[in-house]
């Protein structure tokens, strides 16, 4: 091995090379590399998928964080960061398994652009002497350098003789030539932007590559983000489109930078390249359609789980507040019974009480009348209004000979003022000097 890359590329080049045989079609090989591809991916490409359609899912409950913690960026992160945790969601999980069919075309590019070396098993020193025998010969195999293999390889059978020998060495060698016509268009060839100087199908074919490429991918991506964001559904299970819209509005920078970065990779490759990117884009859409399904069924089964307890709060909520239209419709602007004694009270001293007092019960009455009562002894703990300082809830006002007259107190008020009348009058008889009364 050369480099570390011939660990991949090698591999690469021998079921390359089986297609091309198996197909004796180098476009149709190529295309056929790309469902492979595809279907070895299929568990990367599903755990991939699964992520992408949670990020989508939990978009309304993000949007819920953003308006509730929008002005608090750290607590938003927090908050959702403890999501993706309790969802079980990566945030790069989605994203880094989708870029492995990008890192799988560095290698495929490799083998396109030497296979002399890769689908022909000759050695790099080998190569490059076949293609100077070319060059010597007055063969035109384009003015870069860099594929030169590719135009060689295309027409290695009309030098064989002369090939074996001035290399010995590929005396008994199998040397076939590869053919990289693809209807009318040649594969093996770096299309031109400038399309003025297009002549004939061939190089109008080989221009339309780069856009068919661009425009493929474009459609996928589109494909992907219309099927995640068709299972964007909030807490009730209903679909939340404009959750779904937002999150879409976070790919459109990716949306645009993908498609324009194929179409230099189309214009600055070969051609199979973009073939291989055109049947990647395809086979993708297909494959996004049959796992949104698949995984469609799971969240659907979820959604309506959500439906059917939202319906059942739904009609709970109706029912309480069934209750409670009937509890206004009979106490009229009475509180409901369950508010405290001492909030009956208060409303009561407001002036709100005694306009509905005539449409209670008995036992109404009585629990009002206690809560006024109630309400009073706490206003002031000592019970006496002039003395709110004596705040001691174990002051009793009889110890000292003093009450409001409440319930069960004791007013001393009237012997203590009888008691002080009688000390401050004169006597009726006075007496003499002796001690006498007068006559």
């Amino acid at each position: 091995m050369n480099s570390i890359t011939d660990i991949i590329t090698i591999p690469f080049g021998y079921v390359l090379e089986w297609l091309y045989l198996l197909t004796d079609n180098y476009g149709a090989a190529l295309v056929l590399f790309a469902l492979a591809v595809k279907l070895i991916l299929l568990p990367i490409s599903a755990k991939s998928k699964k992520s992408m359609m949670k990020m989508s899912r939990m978009a309304p409950r993000l949007k819920a964080l953003e308006a509730k913690y929008g002005d608090d960026k750290a607590r938003y992160q927090t908050e959702v960061m403890k999501l993706y945790k309790k969802e079980g969601v990566s945030t790069t999980g989605g994203c880094l398994w989708s870029l492995l069919p990008l890192l799988i075309l560095i290698p495929l590019y490799q083998v396109i652009r030497e296979p002399m070396v890769y689908m022909m098993h000759l050695s790099a020193e080998h190569a490059q002497e076949i293609v100077q025998l070319m060059l010597d010969k007055g063969v035109d195999l384009g003015s870069n350098a860099y594929y030169h293999q590719l135009a060689a390889a295309s027409r290695i059978g009309e030098f064989l003789p002369q090939i074996r020998e001035a290399i010995p060495e590929l005396a008994n060698a199998s040397l076939t030539p590869i053919n990289f016509t693809l209807f009318g268009v040649n594969l093996g060839l770096v299309p031109t932007w400038r399309f003025w100087t297009l002549a004939g199908w061939a190089e109008i074919g080989l221009f339309l590559m780069p856009l068919l490429s661009a425009a493929f991918n474009w459609l996928s991506m589109w494909a992907t983000q219309k099927f995640n964001s068709s299972v964007a559904t909030n807490n009730r299970g209903e679909q939340d489109e404009d959750a779904a819209a937002t999150l879409n509005k976070s790919m459109r920078t990716m949306n645009i930078f993908m498609p324009l970065m194929t179409l230099w990779i189309g214009f600055s490759f070969p051609a199979g390249i973009s073939l291989y990117w055109i049947a990647q884009s395809v086979f993708g859409v297909v494959q996004d359609f049959f796992l949104t399904k698949h995984y469609r069924k799971i969240y659907d089964a979820e959604d309506e789980i959500r439906r059917q307890e939202a319906a059942e709060e739904a009609a709970r909520e109706a029912e309480r507040e069934r209750i409670r239209a009937e509890r206004r419709a009979k106490l009229g602007d009475v509180a409901d019974p369950n508010t405290s004694r001492k909030k009956l009270a208060a409303k009561e001293k407001a002036g709100r009480g005694p306009a509905v007092e005539g449409k209670l019960s008995p036992e109404e009455r009585e629990a009002l009348r206690t809560a006024r009562e109630k309400s009073d002894e706490e206003r002031y703990f000592s019970g006496i209004e002039d003395r709110p300082y004596c705040r001691g809830r174990a002051y009793k006002a009889v110890r000292y000979g003093r009450d409001t007259g409440g319930p069960g107190g004791y007013d001393l008020s009237d012997e203590i003022r009888a008691a002080a009348d009688a000390a401050a009058e004169p006597d009726d008889e006075p007496e003499t000097a002796e001690g006498g009364s007068e006559a």
